[in-house]
């Protein structure tokens, strides 16, 4: 499909994925049936299926872990989920902590077995039965699958420098029965993640739409003299007064220097004009997860030299884009976008040829790599879902399917002190001195434009529909920022005076 034509299959969804009514779940025969899709991948015996753990300290935030979130959807601590196998035939059993009055005091009101049977549709029991009832089941089971972060593999006799309370748990279990074989199930249910259902399609979508949303707000609020952080709380606000979560991982807004480190969180720089600031962002609905970045001119229009890395950014994301269609190899997209990419830089003079390398080994070791990821150094795009970073088909198959959900993300970093730390070879130092001039011209640029999408039965689509296109950005950079007070720089003075070098 044409990028063109995709834009009109879609520009028809609009704003309104941004307004969706936040009613999606999960229903309880899902979840059934990914229990049931697991029992088959695994032979006769016991599946083990480890919850996340309370906090040491009740007043922070617990989180469920992905794994046991996809078999149950159950959203309290300390929680084990025992399916059992045998001659064709499973069952399952969820074991939760007892309700007590007096620990609902501090941490609020828990289900209990009573109320966790009603939500999940699993025969539920106390948790304190959750011994003694593997230990009756694996007297006549030779197998125990364990779903859950549980380190495998090692020596006999090895010890850990840490062991998790699900390592001594899994351990204890093992010692007291060695008769039995004890393997992981992660990879079974990871390459069960890696397709998305069409519930689970609707809860990605709005997490997306209320991060494009906030995408938009940052863009109509960012003017120089304002501190990274200031965008942060604005982008974070929008994702919680629409229903999210909590941001999907740690929010990026990085400005000027800051746009060139990939993962860069401190988010506390003051940003100027002629500057860009990347925004790596994501919503958490219902936990799943998006992953949306804009790059933007803080002035609100881009200089000339920022607008030609940007448009090279953009014409790679582009034909990745073309290459993204039901049964087509995930390959196609990277190799697309990196071409344009190669292309690119060679025609404003960071490279010197779409083919050209360096020297990157070491004197023992001559490698040679590609000039092209001296300023493109990470992969094209990843899936998402109940993680930022999940499974996807293509990660199992190599293939886009139906129910893939991903993102496509290329960039261009020119980094200050790129060509101070090359590798010093004779080659390298005549590579830099030729390279010298387009690098100043473009130090300090990083462009980074990411999207979300997923696959259909009509193919390819784009789901994140926050502005990208030059013309776009600087145009709604023109507008006032939607609600909200206006910003008072004068109660920002004193950070500029405690937060020393970190506030230029």
């Amino acid at each position: 499909m044409r990028f063109a034509q995709l834009r009109t299959l879609v520009s028809g969804l609009g704003l309104a994925m941004g307004a969706a009514q936040l009613s999606a779940q999960v229903p309880q025969t899902e979840y059934a049936q990914r229990r049931a899709a697991l029992a088959a991948k695994i032979q006769d015996g016991v599946l083990l299926a480890i919850g996340g753990k309370e906090p040491a300290q009740d007043y922070l935030s617990f989180y469920q872990n992905e794994p046991f979130t996809y078999l149950t959807g159950y959203n309290e601590p300390n929680a084990a989920l025992v399916m059992v196998k045998r001659g064709g035939q499973t069952t399952a059993t969820l074991f939760v902590e007892e309700r007590d009055p007096a620990a609902e005091v501090w941490t609020g009101k828990r289900f209990g077995p009573e109320g966790a049977t009603k939500a999940t549709g699993i025969d539920a029991r106390p948790v304190e039965q959750l011994r003694p009832a593997l230990d009756s089941l694996l007297k006549s089971a030779g197998q125990l699958y364990v779903v859950g972060n549980v380190q495998f593999g090692g020596r006999q006799g090895e010890e850990q420098h840490v062991l998790s309370p699900e390592d001594q748990f899994v351990r204890a279990i093992a010692a007291e029965h060695p008769s039995v074989k004890v393997s992981s199930a992660n990879m079974q249910v990871l390459m069960l993640r890696g397709a998305k259902s069409p519930a689970e399609l609707d809860l990605i979508r709005k997490a997306v739409a209320i991060t494009a949303d906030a995408q938009r707000e940052a863009m109509r609020a960012i003017e120089p003299g304002m501190y990274e952080f200031e965008v942060q709380a604005l982008i974070e606000y929008t994702f919680r007064r629409n229903g999210a979560d909590r941001p999907s991982f740690s929010t990026i807004v990085g400005s000027g220097p800051n746009s060139t480190t990939l993962h860069y969180n401190a988010d506390d720089r003051l940003m100027n004009a002629g500057e860009v600031v990347v925004m790596d962002i994501g919503a958490s609905y219902r936990g799943y997860a998006a992953d949306v970045t804009r790059t933007v001119p803080i002035n609100g229009t881009f200089t000339p030299d920022q607008r030609a890395i940007y448009q090279i950014v953009r014409d790679a994301q582009a034909a990745a884009e073309r290459q993204a269609k039901p049964g087509a190899k995930a390959e196609l997209m990277s190799d697309s976008a990196s071409a344009v990419l190669a292309a690119g830089l060679t025609r404003v003079g960071l490279i010197e040829s779409p083919t050209a390398t360096y020297d990157c080994g070491t004197s023992q070791q001559p490698q040679q790599c590609p000039q092209l990821s001296l300023y493109y150094m990470h992969g094209l795009g990843h899936g998402i879902g109940l993680e930022v970073h999940d499974p996807d088909q293509f990660y199992f198959k190599g293939t886009l399917e139906t129910g893939s959900a991903f993102t496509i993300e290329p960039g261009i970093y020119v980094r200050e002190n790129l060509l101070e730390i090359l590798p010093k070879t004779q080659r390298n130092e005549a590579l830099a001195a030729k390279l010298r001039p387009a690098v100043a011209k473009f130090r300090t640029v990083g462009v980074r434009i990411e999207d979300d999408y997923v696959i259909s039965d009509q193919g390819l689509e784009w789901i994140s529909r926050a502005p990208r296109e030059l013309n776009e950005v600087e145009a709604l950079m023109k507008e006032a920022l939607a609600g909200g007070p206006k910003r008072d720089t004068g109660k920002l003075e004193w950070y500029k005076r405690t937060a020393g070098p970190q506030a230029p």
